[in-house]
Protein backbone atom coordinates (compact mmCIF):
# COMPACT_ATOMS: atom_id res chain seq x y z
CA UNK A 1 0.00 0.00 0.00
CA UNK A 2 1.34 3.44 -0.88
CA UNK A 3 1.39 6.41 1.46
CA UNK A 4 -1.30 7.99 -0.67
CA UNK A 5 -3.43 4.86 -0.26
CA UNK A 6 -3.01 5.01 3.51
CA UNK A 7 -4.07 8.66 3.59
CA UNK A 8 -7.08 7.94 1.37
CA UNK A 9 -8.21 5.03 3.55
CA UNK A 10 -7.75 7.14 6.68
CA UNK A 11 -9.84 9.95 5.17
CA UNK A 12 -12.60 7.58 4.05
CA UNK A 13 -12.88 6.05 7.51
CA UNK A 14 -13.13 9.53 9.04
CA UNK A 15 -16.17 10.26 6.90
CA UNK A 16 -17.72 6.86 7.58
CA UNK A 17 -18.01 7.87 11.22
CA UNK A 18 -19.17 11.41 10.42
CA UNK A 19 -21.91 9.93 8.22
CA UNK A 20 -23.04 7.63 11.02
CA UNK A 21 -23.17 10.50 13.52
CA UNK A 22 -25.46 12.37 11.12
CA UNK A 23 -28.08 9.68 11.87
CA UNK A 24 -28.09 10.45 15.59
CA UNK A 25 -31.21 12.22 16.84
CA UNK A 26 -32.40 13.32 20.27
CA UNK A 27 -34.65 10.25 20.21
CA UNK A 28 -31.87 7.69 19.59
CA UNK A 29 -28.79 9.25 21.16
CA UNK A 30 -29.12 7.22 24.36
CA UNK A 31 -30.30 3.96 22.79
CA UNK A 32 -27.86 1.16 23.70
CA UNK A 33 -26.37 -1.32 21.24
CA UNK A 34 -25.91 -5.02 22.00
CA UNK A 35 -22.64 -4.20 23.80
CA UNK A 36 -24.36 -1.62 25.97
CA UNK A 37 -22.87 1.54 24.49
CA UNK A 38 -25.13 4.35 23.30
CA UNK A 39 -24.40 6.69 20.38
CA UNK A 40 -23.57 9.36 22.98
CA UNK A 41 -20.96 7.10 24.60
CA UNK A 42 -19.55 6.05 21.22
CA UNK A 43 -19.09 9.68 20.14
CA UNK A 44 -17.38 10.63 23.41
CA UNK A 45 -15.18 7.54 23.11
CA UNK A 46 -14.16 8.46 19.57
CA UNK A 47 -13.18 11.96 20.67
CA UNK A 48 -10.97 10.60 23.41
CA UNK A 49 -9.57 7.84 21.22
CA UNK A 50 -8.76 10.15 18.33
CA UNK A 51 -7.11 12.75 20.54
CA UNK A 52 -4.98 9.92 21.95
CA UNK A 53 -4.23 8.65 18.43
CA UNK A 54 -3.15 12.11 17.27
CA UNK A 55 -0.65 12.29 20.14
CA UNK A 56 0.53 8.74 19.44
CA UNK A 57 1.14 9.54 15.77
CA UNK A 58 3.25 12.52 16.69
CA UNK A 59 5.22 10.56 19.30
CA UNK A 60 5.95 7.78 16.82
CA UNK A 61 7.24 10.29 14.28
CA UNK A 62 9.08 12.72 16.57
CA UNK A 63 10.25 10.36 19.31
CA UNK A 64 10.70 6.90 17.80
CA UNK A 65 11.05 4.20 20.44
CA UNK A 66 9.16 6.20 23.07
CA UNK A 67 6.51 4.61 25.27
CA UNK A 68 2.82 5.18 24.61
CA UNK A 69 0.21 4.15 27.14
CA UNK A 70 -2.93 2.17 26.59
CA UNK A 71 -6.09 3.01 28.49
CA UNK A 72 -9.21 1.24 29.67
CA UNK A 73 -11.92 2.58 27.36
CA UNK A 74 -14.69 0.98 29.42
CA UNK A 75 -13.43 2.67 32.59
CA UNK A 76 -13.44 5.98 30.75
CA UNK A 77 -16.99 5.38 29.50
CA UNK A 78 -18.19 4.60 33.04
CA UNK A 79 -16.43 7.54 34.71
CA UNK A 80 -19.14 9.99 35.78
CA UNK A 81 -16.84 13.00 35.59
CA UNK A 82 -15.98 12.32 31.94
CA UNK A 83 -19.71 12.42 31.19
CA UNK A 84 -19.99 9.75 28.50
CA UNK A 85 -23.60 9.11 29.58
CA UNK A 86 -24.66 12.70 30.10
CA UNK A 87 -22.64 15.39 28.33
CA UNK A 88 -23.74 16.86 24.99
CA UNK A 89 -21.85 15.45 22.01
CA UNK A 90 -21.05 18.66 20.12
CA UNK A 91 -17.63 19.35 21.65
CA UNK A 92 -16.60 15.71 21.48
CA UNK A 93 -17.68 15.46 17.85
CA UNK A 94 -15.74 18.64 17.05
CA UNK A 95 -12.68 17.15 18.79
CA UNK A 96 -13.04 13.94 16.73
CA UNK A 97 -13.17 15.90 13.46
CA UNK A 98 -10.30 18.21 14.42
CA UNK A 99 -8.07 15.34 15.56
CA UNK A 100 -8.70 13.41 12.36
CA UNK A 101 -8.14 16.47 10.14
CA UNK A 102 -4.91 17.35 11.93
CA UNK A 103 -3.59 13.80 11.70
CA UNK A 104 -4.51 13.60 8.01
CA UNK A 105 -2.35 16.67 7.38
CA UNK A 106 0.56 14.88 9.06
CA UNK A 107 -0.09 11.71 7.05
CA UNK A 108 0.15 13.70 3.83
CA UNK A 109 3.69 14.74 4.85
CA UNK A 110 4.96 11.20 5.50
CA UNK A 111 8.00 9.77 3.81
CA UNK A 112 8.42 6.05 3.07
CA UNK A 113 11.18 5.93 5.67
CA UNK A 114 8.64 6.93 8.35
CA UNK A 115 6.75 3.65 7.99
CA UNK A 116 9.32 1.75 10.05
CA UNK A 117 9.18 4.18 12.98
CA UNK A 118 7.58 2.81 16.12
CA UNK A 119 6.73 3.39 19.75
CA UNK A 120 6.46 0.89 22.57
CA UNK A 121 2.78 0.46 23.44
CA UNK A 122 2.19 -0.49 27.06
CA UNK A 123 -0.21 -3.28 26.02
CA UNK A 124 0.88 -4.21 22.48
CA UNK A 125 4.64 -3.85 22.51
CA UNK A 126 6.22 -2.46 19.33
CA UNK A 127 3.63 -0.28 17.61
CA UNK A 128 4.85 0.86 14.19
CA UNK A 129 3.50 3.66 12.10
CA UNK A 130 2.03 0.98 9.82
CA UNK A 131 0.26 -0.51 12.88
CA UNK A 132 -1.05 2.95 13.71
CA UNK A 133 -2.34 3.40 10.16
CA UNK A 134 -4.05 0.02 10.24
CA UNK A 135 -5.71 0.51 13.63
CA UNK A 136 -6.87 4.08 13.13
CA UNK A 137 -8.06 3.50 9.58
CA UNK A 138 -10.48 0.83 10.82
CA UNK A 139 -11.43 2.19 14.24
CA UNK A 140 -13.93 4.82 12.97
CA UNK A 141 -15.53 2.28 10.63
CA UNK A 142 -15.95 -0.21 13.47
CA UNK A 143 -17.60 2.39 15.67
CA UNK A 144 -19.71 3.76 12.81
CA UNK A 145 -21.09 0.24 12.43
CA UNK A 146 -21.62 -0.02 16.19
CA UNK A 147 -23.44 3.31 16.20
CA UNK A 148 -25.66 2.29 13.28
CA UNK A 149 -26.59 -0.95 15.06
CA UNK A 150 -27.43 0.94 18.24
CA UNK A 151 -29.92 3.14 16.42
CA UNK A 152 -31.30 0.31 14.31
CA UNK A 153 -29.87 1.30 10.92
Amino acid sequence: MTLSDYAQRYSESTFAFISAVALVTPENIDKADHEGWTPRQIIHHMADSESQSAARLRRILAEPGTEILGYDENAWSENETLGYRSLPIENSFALYKASRASSLQVLKNLEESDLGKFAIHSERGNFTLEDWLSVYSMHPVDHANQLRKAIGE
